[in-house]
């Protein structure tokens, strides 16, 4: 049977339920003439044109899916930094060199002729999800979580006080965080949140400088942990040990932290022995690990190496922010007012309430770690707000026919990159599944050149993945000299004029 002419079909008459996996789509064979231009052309007969919004994890491994399992589809990447990769670049910690490997995957994505980026282009200022829509066959998006949960608690505006997200972004060369300038002369931090990123900056402000000199941390975000004062930082949570959201890896960093000792209460711990017995492996794990760092006597080397060290790191539990406290004079964030906490409920319903009591901890820096969220892109596009996440069934955004999402916009900040992966698989499945089943749109779709004349005639200058290999060349080059791996463009001006723009 011909491929029907419609250009959106209504979302009742879309699977409700994840179809079965399917191959590869095949090309049909073509229509007889004398049929209707649009009988003539289905979208597996031609090319599928598809974009992608977000070029991080999620992005990448989206388009990799597509293009991997459809030999005509074509996927274009857009992304409204100048350069690619996401949190790959400037989310993953200096010291996890190990964790960047994956751009090299990433990198032959973008290489595939049926692949093009397009970088300097914010959709939803510079071309409207509606746009998008108009000259793509399928648009995803994968645009991540850029904003931070607030504290909403009176001081939060204090001088010292940051989100973990903007300094992470700061150490990382993020360009809007480059001129973020915390003060470090103060000896005590306090980071809120007990997650892999809380444990991050934790780490970063405790390592010694000169084993970051090695690593694409930025020289300015080295050159100020070169002067930095902190000499303790408490990592506070609202819940107890066996709530904590880092993972094993990062406690056995912290632990084992050149100069630095832990500072853990056994008294935090009782009675944590029989309550893991059940838990899953991995969780049990961690918590031995916590078990034995709070309550085991330390081998002779490891008790040398505490007794000597300058810095140390803490974990408080049952602790929930009330009040930043500020200096004398008003000016700065001078210490944190901590509600005291219990838990209530069991399982997945367990919650910290306040008891009454609360406790004052002096600091002169107040990190705030206690999740990302993402933000509307369009108008056009549902978004839930409380949930921070765009309406979706298995990916497809509800009532929007022809338009996806993966990663954390779609499911919400949590997880790591591996998680990402096989969620944005999963994403990629549905559409190439819809795509077979005649649920996209059918007749050709211009793609990039019409959405490059949209930004042509708005004075838009997209940076393509040749462009950042020449940034990246020049960021390399200018890493050589310090034996680092490269030294991070951090303003976008000065990237458009090395590309001559």
């Amino acid at each position: 049977m011909a491929p029907r002419c419609w250009r959106w079909w209504p979302w009742s008459a879309w699977p409700r339920t994840r179809p079965p996996p399917s191959e590869s789509t095949q090309s049909r064979s073509r229509a007889p003439v004398g049929l209707s231009f649009c009988q003539q052309f289905s979208t597996q007969e031609q090319t599928p044109q598809i974009c992608v919004v977000g070029s991080g994890p999620a992005g990448f491994y989206t388009a990799q899916h597509l293009l991997k399992h459809h030999s005509q589809a074509h996927v274009d990447i857009y992304e409204k930094q100048l350069v690619p990769f996401g949190l790959v670049r400037f989310g993953v910690a200096p010291d996890h060199p190990e964790v960047k490997n994956v751009i090299n995957t990433f990198t032959r994505t973008a290489h595939s002729d049926r692949c093009a980026f397009h970088g300097n282009v914010v959709v939803g200022r510079d071309v409207t999800v509606q746009e998008l829509r108009d000259a793509y066959h399928a648009v995803v998006l994968s645009y991540g979580a850029e904003d931070h949960k607030a504290l909403e608690i009176p001081g939060e505006e204090l001088p010292g006080v940051f989100s973990a997200r903007a300094f992470v972004g700061w150490y990382n060369g993020l360009p809007e965080n480059r001129e973020l300038a915390p003060d470090l002369s103060c000896d005590t931090a306090v980071v809120l949140g007990q997650g892999n990123v809380a444990l991050d900056v934790a780490r970063i402000l405790l390592t010694p400088p000169e084993h970051l000199e090695k690593t694409d941390i930025t020289e300015a975000a080295l050159g100020a942990l070169r002067q930095s004062q902190v000499k303790t930082v408490w990592i506070v949570g609202r819940r107890g040990a066996l709530q904590v959201a880092f993972t094993i890896k990062e406690l056995r960093e912290m632990i084992q932290l050149p100069g630095t000792r832990p500072i853990l209460d056994p008294a935090d711990f009782l009675g944590l022995q029989d309550r893991i017995k059940e838990v899953p492996r991995p969780r049990k794990r961690l918590m031995e690990l916590l078990l034995r760092a709070a309550t085991e006597k330390p081998g002779v080397a490891e008790a040398a190496r505490w007794a000597s060290a300058s810095r140390a790191w803490g974990l408080r539990f049952f602790r929930s922010p009330q009040q930043v406290l500020p200096s004398p004079d008003g000016r700065r964030a001078a210490g944190i007012r901590l509600a005291v906490t219990r838990l209530e409920g069991v399982g997945e319903a367990t919650r910290a309430v306040p008891t009454g009591d609360v406790e004052d901890l002096p600091c002169g820096l107040v990190l705030s770690s206690i999740g990302y969220k993402s933000r509307p892109i369009d108008p056009s596009v549902p978004f839930d707000p409380k949930l921070g996440v765009i309406p979706n069934m298995e990916g497809r955004v509800v009532d929007v026919p022809g338009l996806y999402c993966s990663g954390w916009v779609k499911r919400g900040p949590t997880g790591v990159i591996t998680t990402t992966m096989t969620d944005s698989f999963v994403t990629g499945q549905i559409l190439l599944q819809d795509l077979k089943a005649g649920l996209l749109p059918s007749g050709p779709r211009p793609g990039y050149a019409a959405v490059k004349a949209l930004l042509g005639s708005r004075g838009v200058w997209p940076v393509s993945f040749s462009d950042w290999e020449k940034l990246d060349a020049e960021e390399v080059s200018r890493g050589q000299g310090a034996g680092k791996p490269r030294e991070k463009l951090l303003d976008p001006q000065e990237m458009l004029r090395l590309l001559g723009r």
